[in-house]
């Protein structure tokens, strides 16, 4: 898999994460515990996702 095929896997993810969150929130009842970890998930794809535009970004240079 190529550098920029991964990167665009892991923001597609993100975005699916960003979407189920969202989703989460809008039901009364909705598990905070479960919101917790969804929040989590995302913010570790995030920061996998800078350090691969950073990487990149190097390489190129």
């Amino acid at each position: 898999m190529s550098m920029q095929s991964h990167l665009a896997e892991l923001e597609r993810r993100h975005k699916t994460l960003e979407n189920e969150i969202e989703k989460e929130l809008l039901h009364p009842g909705s598990d905070e515990n479960h919101i917790h970890e969804l929040k989590k998930k995302k913010l570790r794809l995030k920061d996998e996702i800078s350090k691969l535009k950073i990487q990149d970004s190097e390489t190129v240079h």
